[in-house]
């Protein structure tokens, strides 16, 4: 007898690790349909690049062979960390709160980029009353707070959407981000941090030097990616890796942002293989452990623009890119409905692919 596969919300981990067993995978058939028109389009084959992977990426997880980005959804979490006290940001914890504000108002970068690129935002506050604990004096979260942010993730995502952009604000975020990616990817605090807002050489130092005590201390959990994210990273990066898990479910392709995003995601495979298959990786950014948590993902950006904002810029930019891809795989014409002989030496193709 068979059961029904957990959804969103989560009743505990063991739900969430059910779930994770049998995560579905892109559509096989349609992956083939897209690139078969690709191949037929009025192009040398290949001459788009990865303008053509990303049309045929977006097909298999949309279910069609010609995929759309009509839907758009941006979701920003944002959350405030205790290892703020550390001296590892250059802003102050009230800065979260401030530029939640910021984002009602509409006077954010992401405001401006979300409109322009189509997109529906929504921004999810996460206790920021409440900062999480100090994670180099004890864990950032408990069990059940970790859940709960998770959960605020998974539900934050609706069915019906054509790709999902996830990203964060909270000051300090770039230090529990390191701390999440070193341990679950190994290194110690240098490997992974750099300046986030702009921190001087001494600052960095800090942030390292508080990566380092908050792994030895948790040395314990570091076998288990949902313990690792519990006791290392921070409520919206929980609600983010959420999200991410949700947006599998349904589905629904995703646009990862910067360095927290990516670590957010960086949770996932140790659940399942496979388990960012459904996510792009809309940028690289200026972080310096940005590059390399990529690399250890097999995740390749489609941009490389210095950007460090964060809260889903780089992400949405990268959307222009994904709109320029399905344009093209969607509106150019065959070779037979050109009427032109496929393999032609002559035309405005060929001589752009020369």
């Amino acid at each position: 007898m068979t059961h029904p596969q957990p959804l969103p919300p989560f009743a505990d981990w063991s739900a969430v690790r059910q779930a994770a067993a049998c995560l579905p995978t892109a559509d096989q058939t349609a992956v083939q349909a897209a690139r078969a028109r690709q191949n037929n389009l009025t192009k040398p084959p290949g001459s788009l690049g990865r303008l053509e992977d990303v049309a045929v990426w977006l097909a298999g997880w949309q279910g069609t062979d010609r995929p759309r980005l009509d839907s758009l959804r941006t979701v920003i979490f944002a959350g405030n960390h205790g290892v703020a006290a550390q001296g590892v940001s250059s802003f102050p914890p009230e800065v979260t709160v401030q530029m939640v504000a910021n984002f009602a108002a509409g006077g954010a970068a992401i405001n401006q980029l979300s409109r322009w690129a189509g997109a529906e935002l929504d921004v999810i506050p996460l206790d920021l009353d409440r900062p999480t604990a100090d994670f180099t004096q004890a864990p950032a979260m408990t069990d059940d707070e970790a859940l709960a942010a998770f959960n605020a993730g998974a539900t934050a995502v609706p069915a019906g959407l054509d790709a999902l952009v996830v990203g964060e604000m909270g000051i300090a975020n770039t230090t529990a981000a390191a701390a999440l990616a070193a341990g679950l990817l190994g290194g110690r605090g240098v490997d992974w941090v750099g300046p986030g807002t702009g921190l001087d050489r001494a600052g960095v130092n800090r942030k390292a030097e508080a990566v380092d005590r908050a792994l030895d201390r948790h040395r314990d959990a570091l076998g288990d990616p949902l313990a690792v994210m519990a006791r290392l990273g921070g409520r919206e990066l929980a609600a983010m890796t959420g999200a991410i898990f949700a947006a599998r479910l349904k589905r629904t392709p995703v646009v990862l942002d910067g360095f927290v995003a990516s670590a957010a995601a960086a949770v996932l495979p140790g659940l399942a293989a496979g388990a960012l298959d459904h996510c792009l990786a809309g940028h690289v950014s200026a972080e310096p452990g940005h590059r390399r948590l990529l690399d250890a993902l097999s995740l390749q950006p489609l941009l490389s623009l210095g950007m460090r904002l964060g809260e889903a810029s780089g992400a949405v930019v990268a959307l222009g890119l994904m709109g320029a891809a399905v344009a093209t795989h969607n509106g150019m014409a065959t070779f037979e409905e050109a009427r032109v002989a496929a393999g032609a030496s002559t035309g405005p193709d060929r001589e752009a692919a020369s």
